[in-house]
């Protein structure tokens, strides 16, 4: 699609730090360089004033990146793109059946109902759960690597959604400040939330993670 476009040689393409390298990698492909923006820290996708701020003179096109079930801010991204006469891009998440994600729904709602200790995610603007995330706070005590190995240990099928951010990468290594994707990549992360859970497997994953939350500062 860059291609198609015209993107190449001497021109930028806004992207997301925070997930999978692909689309950075598209830009490369296309010969473009890739330029990161920061995140918003409750969806997780492109800060449309983070973007703002990275668009220059060579900016051909911005990519958002919609993540774990939660859109990007597409309306005001195309706006902004409208402004400054950019491309803009939308690389989507596989689609869940209805009724899967009316049962994700179902199991996010238990969990942000009945977990202590863990920043529960924002459930707006359509919001189908993709991946349920939660943050691990830091904060000098068990961190969010302990708390998810301490889960393993209690049979919590958890899984850290973005180890690395992009811009981390040796291939894509940038000196550049995203303190929002940084603090993402350190916190968060993904509690099960599959349609074949059972409702005994809910309580396992809340009680889990509730005897470790103790351990932690309260979530705010």
């Amino acid at each position: 699609m860059l291609r198609a476009a015209g993107v190449g040689i001497g021109d930028e393409v806004i992207v997301p730090a925070f997930g999978n390298m692909e689309v950075a990698e598209a830009a490369t492909l296309a010969g473009a360089l890739p330029v990161f923006a920061d995140i918003d820290p409750v969806t997780y996708c492109l800060d449309v004033s983070a973007v703002e701020a990275s668009v220059t003179s060579r900016t051909a096109a911005v990519v958002a990146v919609h993540r774990f079930g939660r859109p990007a801010d597409v309306a005001r991204l195309h706006a902004l793109g409208q402004r400054h006469g950019l491309l803009v891009l939308q690389q989507g998440e596989s689609e869940a059946p209805y009724d899967e994600v009316a049962q994700r729904r179902q199991r996010a709602a238990y969990l942000d109902g009945k977990l202590r200790g863990v920043r529960t995610p924002d459930g707006g603007d359509g919001h189908t759960y993709q991946q349920y995330v939660v943050r691990v706070p830091g904060n000098g005590r068990p961190d969010r690597d302990a708390f998810a190995r301490a889960l393993r240990g209690r049979g919590v099928d958890c899984r850290v959604p973005v180890k690395t951010p992009v811009h981390r990468l040796p291939e894509f290594r940038r000196c550049v400040s995203l303190p929002e994707t940084e603090l993402a990549a350190d916190e968060t992360l993904a509690l099960p939330v599959e349609a074949s859970l059972t409702k005994r497997d809910m309580q396992r994953i809340v009680a889990a993670c509730n005897a470790l939350g103790g351990l932690l500062q309260p979530a705010f």
